[in-house]
């Protein structure tokens, strides 16, 4: 897109100066005085032009500053890695060589139910199926959540 080349718009700006330098000009040589010259409707369409074209150029003028700012930032950081590198090392070597425990995932709900579900019960269709009550499944989902946990805490600490 030339018109948002810096180049372009400076030609542009040559060319609508020119022209409101013409029209000055021409009105002037007329014999009209400048508050009329003012109200001219050409006269303000050209200033009007300028002062875009001035608005544009400041922005291609921030890009530009901004793109080098980018720049700097990016060399600064291919630079630093070689820093964080060695930052890196240190700080695995200061990790203990004694991680945490990992605990296991209890068994879920559903493996446990389907074990309790009998071949017979598997061939009636869905709607058929009685419901669990939902009070003993979550008290002994409770219990077998525990009982795993406690499982684990034992196996580490004979393990230590």
């Amino acid at each position: 897109m030339g018109s948002k080349q810096k180049q372009t718009q400076m030609d542009q700006k040559a060319y609508f100066e020119r022209r409101l330098e013409d029209r000055l000009s021409s009105l002037s040589k007329k014999g009209i005085e400048s508050p009329r010259i003012d109200k001219d409707t050409l006269v303000k369409k050209l200033q009007a032009k300028i002062k875009a074209i001035n608005d544009r150029l400041k922005a291609i003028a921030a890009n530009e500053k901004r793109t080098e700012e980018l720049a700097k930032i990016k060399a600064e950081r291919s630079a630093a890695p070689k820093d964080q590198e060695k930052v890196k090392e240190k700080k695995t070597k200061e990790v203990p060589e004694e991680g945490k425990v990992k605990k296991k995932k209890p068994e879920k709900a559903e493996k446990i139910e389907k074990a309790e579900v009998s071949p017979r019960e598997e061939d009636t269709p869905k709607a058929e199926k009685p419901k669990a009550v939902p009070e003993e499944g979550k008290e002994k989902k409770k219990k077998k959540v525990k009982e795993a946990a406690e499982k684990e805490a034992d196996k580490a600490k004979e393990s230590q």
